[in-house]
């Protein structure tokens, strides 16, 4: 017989672990982090297109940068010049305003895949090597990727608002996949 005053116990349930909440994705650090990204990639990659539309900064302008596409073996160097160009300022302003930015990194990607074509993989450090063009090409992808962050025009188009992974994915794969057509298209 037992005593009225001792009750059974059951043994308690493990209290569930309490994990350490993670830090907000859009922190200031972050976001300023990603609109250094953005405007420094995107006004180099202005620079060069204006390059080529324009012959700033010392570039050949269009006839100049035309010769230079069809010495590489694309047809209509011209053509090839302005749509270089146009792609390369497009897509560098649409990186700065944080605009569009899926498609913008997606538009810096696909030129610098044929800008390290035309290059050549022969080595990897500067002055002939391709690893300036990489590195641009992966700063582009990554924020085609993770979206411009707090401080960008996107936070203003419904759609871009909140960015998916799936936008940026799928933009980098039209950039890459219209590179390859470009690049077939090559003599």
């Amino acid at each position: 017989m037992t005593s009225p005053s001792v009750t059974a116990t059951k043994p308690q349930a493990a209290a569930p672990a309490v994990r350490p909440a993670l830090p907000a994705l859009s922190t200031p650090g972050h976001d300023t982090g990603l609109l250094l990204l953005r405007l420094v990639l995107g006004l180099t990659m202005t620079a060069h297109g204006s390059q080529k539309l324009f012959g700033w900064f010392g570039g050949g302008g269009i006839s100049g940068t035309g010769q230079f596409f069809t010495a590489s073996g694309y047809p209509a160097g011209d053509a090839m010049a302005v749509l270089a160009g146009l792609t390369e300022t497009l897509g560098g302003l649409g990186l700065v305003l944080g605009l569009l930015t899926p498609l913008a990194g997606a538009a810096v990607v696909g030129t610098l895949i044929n800008a390290i074509a035309v290059h050549g993989t022969d080595s990897f450090f500067a002055p002939k090597g391709i690893e300036y063009e990489l590195l641009l090409t992966a700063g582009a992808a990554a924020l085609a990727l993770t979206g411009p962050g707090r401080y960008a025009v996107d936070r203003f188009v419904p759609v871009l608002r909140g960015h998916r992974l799936a936008h940026g994915a799928l933009a980098v794969a039209l950039g890459v996949v219209l590179a390859a057509v470009m690049l077939l298209v090559r003599d």
